[in-house]
């Protein structure tokens, strides 16, 4: 097993990386202060049927009550049912402020869950336990929130973890489109620190269904620690947190304007990676290596902008992101690999390059 730790203006907490580590998860809810009074395990359907049971049988051990509940699964169930639902639950099974969340699931259910404990009688205690490898990024940094149908991750709170607890054998189950998803925030971990990272991922990795476990554990440790370090200089994107957006803008908008779930969130953001490397080159007047890049993500089979959307109606949903000011839409661009920075363009130029990237896309 293998700790990183995150430290932000507001807390310091771990993020364990190993096989099977959720035994200890109860010694560490043990020990925190004040006393844990109840914990309350929240999942979605698939994760639940999967590993819900052996969740709770980590920890028997507690003193303390120990309720479930279980949401729907699906990106498109990071809504306010759902929020307003667990909030009910938690009311009824007599939750107090030393009580703890643990999010059981992937990026939806920690969004979902970390709201739920970043609102629930002002803020709560809650706990990582992802399972899928899109969660790496999404576990470590605070940000929580559910979907408005307007937007992606529009109503929300930062709520930093106790812990995250990240037990790569809960990965095995993860069907090849959930691997390819998670893969495509590895990927943007690399593009914007680490060029070293990102040779590496070119180099070693060829199949997502067969990632050794010791590859597997370094690219996680490398995406948390990159993310870790921006974190702690930038809390709630204030400034420099920006970058982690590289590739967002578009992304959620596709994800938005496509209808939650019908495309994942590392397919979306593999396009929207796409569009701002071709867009830095543009207006950088630089060799970010497009092609090639574009390539090696289409060998993963990260797909094209779906054929119903254009690019008016992008750009509108572009507008719309909460990293817009005044409606003005801020990209985060590359002037080489693992120098980002922050650049507010112009409608028309985003509106052109837009359609050129759609025409040259809808081509491949």
């Amino acid at each position: 097993m293998e700790t990183l730790h995150v430290q932000t203006d507001t807390k310091q907490y771990p993020v364990l990386i190993g096989n099977k580590i959720i035994t200890d998860l109860s010694p560490l809810i043990e020990e925190l202060k004040p006393a844990v009074t109840s914990v309350l395990i929240l999942s979605d359907e698939t994760v639940g049927a999967l590993y819900m049971d052996k969740a709770v049988e980590s920890l028997k051990g507690l003193n303390q009550p120990v309720h479930t509940f279980v949401v729907p699964g699906g990106d498109g169930e990071k809504s306010f049912s759902n929020y307003y639902n667990s909030l009910t639950f938690a009311l009824e099974k007599g939750l107090d402020r030393n009580s703890l969340i643990v999010a059981l699931g992937g990026g939806m259910i920690g969004d979902l869950a970390g709201f739920v404990a970043g609102t629930y009688m002002r803020g709560i205690r809650f706990i990582q336990l992802p399972t899928t490898l899109l969660a790496h990024d999404s576990a470590v940094g605070g940000k929580t929130g559910i979907n408005h149908p307007l937007g992606k991750n529009m109503v929300g709170v930062f709520h930093q973890p106790e812990a995250v607890f990240y037990s790569i054998d809960f990965l095995d189950s993860l069907p090849l489109p959930e691997i390819r998803s998670g893969f495509a925030e590895v990927i943007k971990h690399a593009l914007i620190q680490d060029e070293e990272f990102y040779d590496y991922l070119k180099g070693e990795i060829s199949d997502l269904s067969d990632i050794p476990p010791e590859k597997l554990s370094y690219i996680l440790k490398k995406g948390i620690s990159i993310k870790a370090k921006v974190v702690s200089q930038d809390e709630k994107e204030k400034g420099l947190r920006a970058i982690l957006n590289f590739g967002h803008t578009l992304g959620h908008a596709i994800e938005s304007e496509s209808g939650y779930g019908t495309i994942s969130h590392g397919d979306a953001v593999a396009i929207g990676m796409r569009f701002a490397l071709q867009l830095s080159e543009e207006l950088g007047d630089t060799n970010l290596h497009y092609k090639e890049i574009s390539n090696w993500l289409k060998h993963f089979n990260y797909p094209s902008v779906p054929s119903k959307l254009d690019a008016e109606r992008l750009l509108g949903a572009m507008k719309r992101d909460k990293k817009s000011t005044s409606g003005r839409v801020k990209m985060v661009l590359l002037e080489a690999i693992g120098q980002p920075y922050v650049k507010e363009v112009e409608d028309c130029t985003l509106l052109n390059a837009l359609k050129k990237f759609l025409m040259t896309d809808k081509e491949k």
